[in-house]
């Protein structure tokens, strides 16, 4: 087994990565997975981080990052590439997993519940001690170097029973918990992002604190700290708060006009508009 060393960077190279508030111990897991060669799994709702952790970590790495986003639709050679005709030839390209698989990168397939069962099938040998990736079309057997590292993410809280992750496919990953920010940490992150005052960015975290916290309402998604990152964002830039806030966290959030003037009576409550 390899022996994991945490990564040590100055605060110089640090401020070069994007920009990633850790929450836990998700770094250490995510190197000690990466120096073993096991694949990683990461569970928790849209918007607290997720994609950004990984963004971070492949920089920190030093590793080229293929980032797919699944859906209904993809396919088997989506990922794993397909012959082309160009200038009438017929030539092979390659998917982002072969690629990644070719160039020791990190291959990270986001919502992975959300793809077909018959295209994440070719990941299995992709996660386990073989890790292969067989291409029948070319009739190639890559072996993944160590420096590849697969990465698949989605989140269950959303997914019903047609398209939870099977047990399975789950047992062959190491698996990390992700959720939206403690407040402090959720504050800091809104500041950095946007440059926003701290009053104001420890107002929009209050803010959708009180938003999560709601029960009468079927919202499918909780006030994500992507979407108060978009929110504080118009504020900065200068577009009044009252329509910030509706266009930027309170919109995206449901359809339902009642719902929404429901939410909006929440958000007055929490801001003062008679400044504006």
């Amino acid at each position: 087994m390899t022996q994991s060393s945490p990564l040590k960077e100055t605060a110089a190279q640090l401020k070069e990565l994007p920009f990633y508030q850790a929450q836990h111990n998700e770094i250490d897991i995510f190197t000690h997975a990466y120096d073993n060669q096991l694949p990683v799994l990461l569970k928790g709702p849209t918007g607290c981080g997720k994609t950004r952790f990984i963004e971070h970590m492949a920089k920190r790495l030093n590793r080229p990052l293929y980032t797919v986003a699944c859906h209904d639709d993809l396919t088997a050679s989506d990922l794993v590439g397909r012959y082309l005709i160009e200038g009438g030839q017929t030539v092979w390209r390659d998917g982002p997993l072969t690629r990644a698989v070719r160039e020791g990168g990190i291959c990270y397939l986001d919502e992975v519940v959300e793809a077909r069962k018959d295209t994440t099938v070719v990941l299995h040998p992709l996660s386990d001690d073989r890790r292969m990736l067989p291409i029948d079309r070319t009739g190639e057997q890559l072996k993944a170097p160590k420096e590849f590292m697969l990465v698949v993410s989605y989140n269950p809280g959303y997914q019903n029973l047609l398209k939870g992750m099977k047990p399975s496919t789950r047992q062959r990953f190491v698996a990390m918990t992700f959720d939206y920010p403690d407040m402090t940490s959720e504050i800091s992150i809104v500041e950095k992002e946007t440059q926003i005052d701290h009053y104001y960015a420890t107002k929009l975290v209050e803010l959708a604190q009180s938003l999560r916290a709601l029960k009468e309402y079927d919202l499918e998604e909780n006030a994500s700290t992507r979407l108060l990152v978009y929110t504080a964002t118009l504020m900065q830039s200068g577009l009044d708060q009252r329509t910030a806030i509706r266009s930027g966290l309170i919109e995206p959030l449901t359809d339902d006009p009642e719902t929404i003037n429901a939410l909006m009576e929440v958000v007055n409550a929490k801001f003062d508009f008679h400044d504006e």
